[in-house]
């Protein structure tokens, strides 16, 4: 038998209010609002506040640094390799400067050193190509308070770093608790709640109840991202029997165009937690998954994603041509394997503004 102090007992009793409110608010404010599609605006005020926190850092910044006279903007390279803007001949003298004592007037033309200069561009060239370039993170335009910024803002005022240091309580005291919160219900309810339909008889009501736990679910993980999202043309939106094409420019591309459409997901078979998803996710809607051992048979692919497009009744098929995520400035070729199956294909263009 236990006994609770009075202190004991004023903690649980403190926590349990704490819980309950907590649940109260992601049901009134997160989960009945994602039910529905409808928003408070709290999103999009919190981001308001933050590009107006941004703005006054950066003017902040540029002001202290014309006061101290110092160079905010720096030259940078958006590629992988640093390059300095100097010639060929001042490269070339320098390698031989740091080679040779012989005074530089009395070197000739050519010297065998001379071809290191030529293989280090080289091998820069192959390192720092258009292709590669894709794959870096992308400079930000202005500092978002947090570590990745861009080259050029790297002077830090004490007032900007008093607010770097509330907003590092505010993002991980509060917000991230929060995010993981939303992100653990949206999987939870998806796992429960389209394995519950999936034990459902095949039919409209079927339908209609796995497609609103589909966009419920997407939304709260959504909301746990705190993304607002434009769509544009949804009188475009695909239609069953087709297939949606869209460039990938991060992991959560099928969260975010999921949160507004109904979709056939195409995908490898995984284990654990995305497994049993993906299991709960088939019973209720016809998703495409495939075995390690049929991913590589070209043929097999294409047979199974024909099938699928030719009953109208199935819902539109949701694939990233491009096979990999690139950096949100460019769209690297899309493979030619979707477009082979004889459906009438949905372009989706998706691109990410940075804060």
């Amino acid at each position: 038998m236990f006994l609770l102090l009075p202190f004991d007992s004023l903690i649980v009793n403190l926590l349990g209010i704490s819980l309950t409110v907590l649940f109260t608010l992601l049901l009134v404010f997160i989960i009945v609002p994602a039910i529905f599609g409808v928003s408070f605006g709290i999103r999009k005020l919190y981001m308001k506040t933050l590009l107006k926190i941004f703005a006054w850092a950066t003017l902040r910044m540029e002001r202290g640094a014309k006061e101290k006279n110092h160079q905010l903007y720096k030259p940078y390279t958006n590629g992988i390799i640093a390059k300095d803007p100097t010639s060929l001949e001042e490269e070339i003298k320098e390698i031989r400067r740091s080679g040779s004592s012989k005074a530089l007037d009395n070197t000739p033309e050519f010297e065998l050193s001379d071809i290191f200069y030529f293989c280090r561009k080289g091998m820069e060239t192959i390192m720092d190509d258009e292709v590669t370039k894709r794959f870096s993170a992308e400079e930000l335009e202005s500092w978002n308070l947090l570590s990745r910024t861009n080259y050029n803002f790297q002077y830090i005022s004490l007032r900007l770093t008093v607010l770097w240091g509330l907003g590092v309580l505010i993002r991980y005291c509060f917000l991230l608790p929060l995010r993981i919160a939303l992100a653990f219900t949206g999987i939870g309810l998806l796992v429960v709640g389209t394995t519950v339909v999936g034990y459902l008889p095949n039919g409209r009501f079927k339908e209609f109840l796995s497609k609103h736990v589909h966009l419920m679910c997407y939304r709260i993980c959504v909301r746990a991202l705190t993304a607002i999202i434009t769509y544009h043309d949804r009188k475009n939106r695909p239609r069953n029997g087709g297939i949606c094409v869209a460039n990938h420019t991060s992991p959560i591309d099928v969260i975010i165009l999921a949160s507004d459409g109904y979709y056939a997901m195409v995908g490898q078979v995984h284990g654990g937690l995305m497994g049993v998803i993906q299991r709960a996710m088939v019973k209720a809607c016809p998703h495409v998954w495939f075995e390690r051992s049929e991913v590589k048979d070209r043929h097999l692919v294409a047979k199974r994603l024909t099938e699928h497009v030719q009953d109208k009744s199935k819902l539109p098929i949701l694939i990233f041509p491009e096979g990999t995520c690139i950096n949100n400035t460019s769209v690297m070729m899309f493979k030619k394997g979707s477009f082979e199956i004889g459906a009438t294909v949905y372009p989706v263009a998706i691109k990410v503004q940075d804060l």
